[in-house]
């Protein structure tokens, strides 16, 4: 599919000059019609019922799951439904059995739904090791290395920053955890849908991923992988209906396979235009979205750096999709409010609840940084006018 094709199936591109795929993308026309055709032809509950529009509901969300699979090469077992990228990591954190003196390695620059849960397992005795990475964002595997310990239970990483964009080299990480017969768990939030993902090179035990950010999908969707031995470690934290095989007035057993993590009504709707995003992405071809991406994030990232009082942070080299930034004597604030007042630029501002990562490359002083991330759907153009605006937004208020 080329540019023009996409940005024709989402309308909103109309309208604004939309930079912060990082926090969600706008929704393809055929992603949304796949959702309006559950709710205007078969609009029924999942694994409920034997009648034809619930036996075609559960198919097509049980489609989704097979997609996805292939999508990331696993099996379709190894697939978990949840509603984001958060609940994936919360699932993990809180499904396996920490122990008071067990300790586990999470880098200082992750966002906060894959630090705060952890930090929150010191409630349990655990221990937190922090890994800081280099002043570029990334982390040196020596360094969780170094960290490992006796009681070390698992590594927790981002593939690439939600804040700075920078990837991190989690294969290698991966065989430090292999090595080391650690458990593992990758957060994708920003890879997926971006980069081709092939899980069985990450060597993780559990990957979470988003629906609705690089997959071009639904808000509300996600999901996790687990390797089976690790999803075996899991208890499940959302019990009733759809969990169980068998019922009595004092037991209960739980079912196989991902159900037993999926209680209750899922997001039947969205799951299903989840699996018509997975079907746009690949008709786009995730070789054109990755070449489209370095060409406009390297564009992005050397015209910012050329505006006198720009901060630019990151290495250009590592960087994908994504270009955090400041200008001196301006609140990161204003300035994603100027960008959208002049010239309709959508930015995200602030922290990007990634606090600690803000500390780390030196932008806590200016209130975190202005983050413009891209997805295949943005134009040349486009980055030219956000360059322009910054160089204007710089003249009269930078200093």
């Amino acid at each position: 599919m080329k540019i023009s094709d996409v940005r024709r199936d989402i309308p909103f591109l109309d309208e604004v000059i939309y930079l912060d795929a990082a926090s969600t993308t706008p929704t393809p026309k055929p992603v949304v019609d796949a959702i309006c055709d559950y709710y205007h032809h078969y609009n029924s509950n999942t694994g409920r019922g034997a009648y034809k529009t619930a036996v075609k509901a559960t198919s097509e969300v049980e489609k989704t799951r097979s997609k996805l699979a292939e999508f990331i090469n696993s099996r379709t077992e190894e697939i978990i439904f949840t509603k984001n990228t958060t609940e994936a990591i919360n699932l993990v954190a809180h499904g396996l059995n920490f122990k008071k003196g067990d300790s586990l390695i999470v880098p200082n620059i992750e966002h906060h739904s894959n630090l705060v849960p952890w930090l929150n397992l010191k409630k349990k005795g655990v221990e937190i090791k922090i890994i800081k990475s280099d002043p570029q964002g990334v982390v040196d595997p020596a360094s969780i290395e170094d960290a490992i310990d006796q009681n070390s239970k698992l590594i927790s990483i981002t593939h690439i920053s939600n804040s700075i964009g920078s990837m991190q080299p989690v294969e290698e990480i991966g065989k430090i955890a292999q090595e080391n017969d650690i458990l593992y768990l990758i957060d994708a939030a920003q890879s997926l849908g971006h980069i081709s993902i092939n899980i069985n090179k990450l060597n993780a035990d559990f990957v979470a991923f988003p629906g609705h950010k690089g997959l071009l999908g639904p808000v509300g969707t996600g999901f996790l992988y687990g390797q089976p031995e690790a999803l075996n470690e899991l208890d499940p934290l959302n019990l009733g209906g759809g969990t169980v095989s068998d019922v009595t007035e004092h037991d209960f057993k739980l079912t196989e396979g991902p159900a037993r993590f999926e209680g209750g009504t899922l997001n039947i709707s969205g799951l299903i235009g989840l699996g018509a995003a997975v079907d746009y992405i690949k008709r786009i071809g995730l070789d054109k979205i990755e070449k489209h991406g370095k060409k406009l994030t390297k564009m992005m990232f050397v015209g910012i750096s050329e505006i006198e009082n720009s901060v630019v942070y990151g290495n250009p080299e590592d960087i994908y999709d994504m270009v955090g930034f400041n200008i001196n004597g301006v609140n990161c604030h204003d300035v994603a409010k100027i960008l959208d007042e002049q010239n309709t630029i959508c930015v995200r501002s602030g922290m990007h609840c990634a606090i600690p990562a803000m500390r780390q490359i030196g932008a806590y002083e200016f209130g975190g940084t202005v983050r413009a991330s891209i997805h295949y759907y943005n134009l040349k153009e486009e980055i030219k006018t956000l360059i322009d605006t910054l160089e204007e937004i710089s003249k009269f208020l930078g200093s």
